[in-house]
């Protein structure tokens, strides 16, 4: 194995702490009002938008720098309908099995159903898959490591990316997703994360009216 390479850390900056101060605030505040929504517009949004988004989400760390993820951002209205197909036959069955029942309940003050108009009418679908392992030109395999975590984190920072570009989203997860693969052409190595919808809202959008938990219930400082 080759030694690792190490250049200076010449992009931090310092700031003063009130600096520091202001600027955490200034993030927080700003991300309070993201909302996930599930009533989208059909506006276009340039791709260049979404594209800087996907990068911000690519600056995420993972496990040995391998970057487990694989983005399939789909516009296409065909595609669309296919998922949207595909979604909702899950969706039918999860809000109608016995087994169910109390997760359903559980999402009856959030105004979920197993109709999904979302993915029609959102611009914008991203597909996120998680890669069990590598895969190279030559079809050998390299193992991955912490690929649900550095998953998570890269959505965690596409997530906020859209919001601090003035677009709002919404985190969709049918109970399975291997449908996925199949219409998107994507290998068995990946595993399909997330479906993230991106837009702008539909005029008269509304949301549910709910409250985050406190610092105190879920921070402890030892």
């Amino acid at each position: 194995m080759p030694k690792s390479k190490f250049i200076p850390l010449n992009q931090y900056i310092e700031y003063p702490v009130d600096h520091m101060r202001s600027r955490s605030l200034e993030l927080y505040t700003e991300m309070k009002r993201r909302r996930s929504v599930r009533q989208f517009s059909e506006r276009k949004i340039p791709r260049d938008i979404i594209d800087n988004c996907l990068k911000t989400a690519s600056t995420a760390p993972s496990g040995a720098n391998l970057q487990p993820w694989h983005f399939v951002v789909v516009s296409d209205p065909e595609i669309k309908m296919k998922i949207h197909t595909e979604a909702e036959a899950v969706e039918h069955d999860f809000y109608h099995d016995d087994s169910t029942k109390k997760w359903v309940e559980d999402l009856e003050h959030l105004g979920t159903s197993e109709q999904k108009p979302f993915l029609l009418t959102a611009p914008y679908l991203i597909v996120i898959f998680a890669q069990r392992h590598g895969i190279n030109s030559s079809g050998e395999t390299r193992k991955h490591y912490y690929v649900k975590e550095s998953v998570g984190i890269a959505t965690g920072m596409l997530i906020t990316a859209i919001h601090n570009a003035g677009l709002v989203s919404l985190t969709y997860t049918p109970g399975k997703m291997g449908f996925l693969n199949k219409i998107l052409a994507r290998s068995t190595n990946e595993k399909p994360y997330m479906i993230l919808v991106v837009g702008y809202p539909e005029d008269g959008t509304l949301v549910p009216e709910i409250k985050k938990k406190s610092l105190e219930e879920i921070v402890t400082y030892f």
